[in-house]
């Protein structure tokens, strides 16, 4: 059993939820920054929520992209094509953890539960996005940019403008940092007429498009400062998540992939973590 659960964790590369689950985090913080009342249940529901949904999108993502991972010598040996987990068993993974985010949806509000439906259907939708756009990237990034929203909806029980920008800045950020990892992919992806932007623009190419998607997610870092009228902890945050995207691009090379790894998971993991403890800090300086 316990292997099992192992098999099921590097599926769908559970660590990741790193990515998007602080910013998910922080809209429910800037809510109560907000002097919106925050109640300790809605956040294990969000918490089981977005995990939940991405689960099952990525469990969506592996069964459909099968037969693309057993070609790739990249991912040939991810559980579905090495036979370590079944297709049937994979469509039951992704049946449960539907059912979950369904669930707690329905446990924060009934608008929730509404919104559950069609936010679902678009991130099993990203999964075909390969096959026909090589916006493929900026689709990832959309569709995970609605978890702030759906937290800060779930807090709040309403909607409120500002909250757009800290999805931009997810989206970006999530868009920016697939593109350099899809250029580990962009020869494969040529031979079996797949879409991505190193793909079709080439790995110089995409390179900028990342860098200049990265600029974005940084100003959108800055608004957020204005937006929310956010303090010193905050900004001091922003420059080290400055710091940290400028890194990344100076480590990829077009002639030198070979660091993507470290930008993908380790300097994007950290750009999450850190920006949950600028909102966290600031929100405790303001309180003290």
């Amino acid at each position: 059993m316990i292997h099992q659960m192992v098999s099921f964790g590097h599926m769908i590369k559970f660590s990741h939820t790193v990515f998007a689950l602080p910013f998910a985090l922080s809209a429910v913080i800037l809510a109560s920054k907000q002097n919106y009342r925050i109640i300790s249940w809605d956040i294990a529901w969000i918490l089981l929520a977005m995990v939940g949904a991405r689960s099952a999108a990525m469990g969506f993502n592996r069964i459909v992209d099968s037969k693309f991972d057993a070609k790739n010598p990249r991912t040939s040996m991810r559980a579905i094509p090495s036979g370590e987990i079944t297709q049937t068993q994979s469509i039951i993974f992704v049946i449960i953890f539907s059912t979950l985010f369904l669930f707690s949806a329905a446990k924060l509000a009934l608008i929730c539960f509404y919104c559950a439906f069609p936010v679902l259907l678009l991130l099993f939708l990203y999964s075909y996005s390969k096959r026909f756009t090589s916006l493929c990237h900026i689709y990832l990034g959309g569709a995970i940019s609605l978890a702030p929203i759906g937290a800060w909806i779930a807090t709040t029980k309403s909607f409120d403008w500002p909250i757009l920008v800290l999805s931009l800045a997810l989206m970006t950020h999530i868009s920016g940092f697939d593109i350099l990892y899809a250029c580990q992919d962009f020869e494969f992806d040529r031979n079996e007429g797949l879409y991505s932007i190193p793909a079709k623009y080439g790995i110089k190419t995409a390179l900028f498009i990342s860098a200049l998607l990265h600029v974005i997610c940084f100003l959108s870092f800055v608004s957020i400062y204005f937006l929310f009228d956010m303090n010193v902890i905050y900004i001091l945050a922003v420059i080290i998540i400055g710091t940290a995207l400028f890194i990344e691009h100076l480590i990829v090379k077009p002639d030198n992939l070979s660091r993507i790894p470290i930008a993908f998971f380790h300097i994007n993991s950290t750009i999450s973590l850190i920006f949950l403890t600028g909102i966290v800090g600031d929100v405790l300086l303001c309180q003290t």
